[in-house]
This record gives structure tokens, sequence and C-alpha cells, in this order.
């Protein structure tokens, strides 16, 4: 009698095996991403700043949340810093792409703008300078950004903008908007490119909010809308300290549907006469 395994049994052999290869390759696939989702989020931490710089009559805060499901980690940073001369800079940015990558690369667009910032006063060429240094590196990637200036003997801020998504400011007295700044193309897009400057003067009581498009834009919210938003929410709360309008406006995050990084930058300035 033939006792051989019929063709039934041995196809059901085969597919049991290409199951069990398939599960181990998607387990170590699984392994090696989450790998890499953790590097990016020490990255990440371990890159944007512990603390940020305040003044007599200006307060700061600063708030991060990473992607919903931990894939999009990486590509939106904040940063604040003091310069020799007293003058307080200040940066908020988004680079193009994710993970490990952006990350290392909002790394390198930190650093040179803070190097940068440091022997040139003027924000436009600040921007100018980081953009052709980001450029000869030739990592491919590119980020958009705005970078603030503040002196505080004039309270004169000076700004540009590289692409970033627009500002929001409000004060006690009721007025607010969405700033309408000019501005460049991306860092690290092409050689030479001009960051005009825009100047106002901190002479009211109020806020101004620097944020990335993952506060204001998702699957079901326009970027445009997003901004009316978190504008009506800033005039609402402009008399509130930096730490809750940094809250506040992360918040109205959770609204976008978004799948992005999220950051928020708040300058909470005071009235000329009580600093």
């Amino acid at each position: 009698m033939n006792r051989r395994r019929t063709p039934r049994s041995v196809s059901a052999e085969d597919l049991l095996t290409t199951l069990q290869s398939l599960t181990a390759r998607a387990r170590r696939e699984v392994e090696f991403h989450q790998a890499r989702v953790e590097l990016a989020q020490a990255l990440q931490r371990d890159m944007l700043p512990a603390t940020l710089p305040e003044l007599p009559g200006l307060r700061t805060a600063a708030r991060y949340a990473p992607a919903r499901d931990g894939l999009d980690i990486g590509g939106d940073w904040y940063d604040g810093f003091a310069l020799a001369d007293g003058a307080l800079g200040f940066a908020i940015g988004d680079v193009q792409g994710h993970d490990v990558e952006a990350a290392a690369f909002m790394g390198q667009v930190r650093i040179a703008m803070r190097a940068i910032a440091g022997t040139i006063s003027d924000p436009g060429e600040v921007m100018g300078r980081t953009n052709d240094l980001l450029l000869s590196v030739d990592s491919g990637l590119f980020a958009t950004c705005t970078f603030l200036r503040l002196d505080p003997h004039t309270w004169e801020l000076r700004s540009a903008r590289a692409g970033h998504v627009a500002s929001i400011w409000a004060t006690v007295d009721g007025r607010s908007g969405v700033t309408e700044d000019p501005g460049g193309l991306p860092l690290g897009i092409q050689t030479g490119e001009r960051y005009p400057v825009t100047r106002r003067t901190l002479d009211a009581d109020g806020a101004i909010v620097l944020l990335t498009d993952g506060v204001i834009e998702g699957p079901s919210l326009l970027i445009e809308d997003g901004l009316e938003r978190v504008r009506r929410l800033v005039a609402a709360h402009a008399g509130e300290s930096a730490d809750a309008l940094a809250d506040g406006v992360l918040g109205a995050a959770e609204l976008t549907g978004h799948e992005d990084d999220a950051a928020v930058l708040v300058l909470r300035h005071a009235p000329a006469r009580s600093r």
C-alpha cells in the first residue's frame, strides 16, 4: 500500500514553514524599526534645550509632542539661547522627513544656527548662511524655520522666515493676528537664498506664539483654519502665563487629527512700564 503523503499534506507543511519564516522576518523588522524609533526619540529628547532664556518682562515656554503612532518622530524642534551682546535668539522649525535621519539633521540645523547667530546680528543673514552651510553637507533633506532676535534694550524683535508656517500674536487689550512676514525658501533647497527681515517692537502686554504645522494642520483641518483656531485661543488667553499658553496651544493639536509631531514656542512679554 502506498503510504506517501498526499499533495495536500505536503502543501500544508510548506505553508506552515512559509508562515513561520514570514513571522520571524516580521518580528525582526518590527524590532529593528522599534530600535530606530527609540533612537530617534533619544536624539530628539537630548537635542531639544532643557531650558529657555528669559528676561525681566519676558517669560518663555515650549512644548513638543511626538507623532501619535511614534513613526514620525524627529522632524520638529525649537531653540532659545543668549547671545554675547545680551540679545536672545529663538528658533522653531520642521525637518522634511522623519525618524533618525530627520532627528540628526535637526541637530545640524540647530547647531549651525546657534554658531552663526553668535557672530552675525542680522536674522536674514543668519538664515542665509545656515542655508548655505546645510547645502554644503549635501544631506538631501530640507527644513522650514523661523528665527527671531530680541534686543533687550530696545525690545525690538527682528525675525526671518524660511518657508515656515506663520506665527500668532495677541495683546491683552484685545488685538491679535497672524503674521504675514515675507520669507524665503526652506533651508537646504537653493544656495544664495535671501531672507527678508521683519521688525516689530514688543511695547504691549501680550504674547507671540511660534508653532509647527503639526499644531494647525491635519487630515481633517486645513492650515488656514488651524491658524485661525489658534489665533482665537491665544487672543482669549493672552494674559495667562507662558506655560499655560504653551499647554493650551499644544492641546489644540489634538483637534487636528494629525499624524505628525508638533512643537510650540511662546514668548510672553510684559508692557514696557512694568520692566
